[in-house]
Parts: structure tokens; C-alpha cells; sequence
């Protein structure tokens, strides 16, 4: 049986226990539907890229080959959505992915859609770690 782990740490990990929880359909929805426009979702997964760094809009706007009022308008749907942060350095906006929210949208997903022989979530406190092993998932 071959099982792919997927390994989602992270610094606040009761964080992730929280938003996940909390997640419904309806959220879930709303970030799926703020993903499913191309220009949102390159920038969303350059976001991801940067990682907790992020990475300035100017700079944003120039790898994604998108005037910044255009990728301005996007990066606001997507902070909507909860799935960016935004904060100010000097004169820049630093925009950052919020891996909690998509952690806890992962893990909404994969216990939604898989059943419970298909999938095991697990916490590996030494790493502060979820891990998630699944086998025949959707």
C-alpha cells in the first residue's frame, strides 16, 4: 500500500487546530472561488514561494508580468478571501500567504472528502506538526 505523507508544520500549530475547526462549507467555498481566477492564483503561489517572508507588491506585480492597479485589485480579493496578509515595510506592502488559513482549508478538505480509511491526520508534537497520510484519497 503506498501512502503519501504530507507533512504541514507550523510556528503556531494551535492556530491551524483553531481555523480548521472553525472552517465550513461556505468558507471553504469562498476561498476556492476567490483561487479560481489565473491571475489570483499565480500570485497566491508566488506568495507561497516567498514564504513567511513575502514579498513586496512592486516586486509581485514585476514576476507575474501584471500592472500593479490589476494585481492590486487581485491581492485585495485575495486578503478578503483570509488566504494573504498584508503588512507595511517603509514604503512597501508586503504581502505574505497565510498558511494557516490554507492549512486549515487542507485539512477541511481531506476530512471531508476522504473517508476515514482512506486518510489519517495525525499530530507529531516533537516536530509541532500535522501530518497527513492519505492512501486512496478521493
Amino acid at each position: 500500500m503506498n501512502i503519501d505523507a504530507l507533512l504541514f508544520c507550523t510556528v503556531d500549530f494551535l492556530k491551524i487546530i483553531y481555523i480548521s475547526r472553525c472552517m465550513d462549507t461556505l468558507e471553504a467555498i469562498r476561498i476556492f472561488d476567490t483561487l479560481s481566477q489565473e491571475t489570483r492564483l499565480n500570485a497566491f503561489r508566488q506568495l507561497v514561494k516567498s514564504g513567511e517572508s513575502g514579498i513586496a507588491a512592486g516586486k509581485l506585480s514585476e514576476k507575474l508580468n501584471v500592472p500593479q492597479n490589476t494585481l492590486s485589485f487581485h491581492l485585495s480579493h485575495l486578503s478578503n478571501a483570509g488566504v494573504v496578509r498584508a503588512r507595511k515595510e517603509g514604503r512597501s506592502i508586503i504581502y505574505t500567504a497565510n498558511f494557516e488559513v490554507v492549512h486549515g482549508l487542507i485539512e477541511f478538505m481531506v476530512k471531508d472528502c476522504c473517508s476515514e480509511d482512506s486518510v489519517n491526520i495525525r499530530d507529531d508534537n516533537r516536530k509541532g506538526c500535522s501530518i497527513i497520510e492519505l492512501t486512496k484519497c478521493c
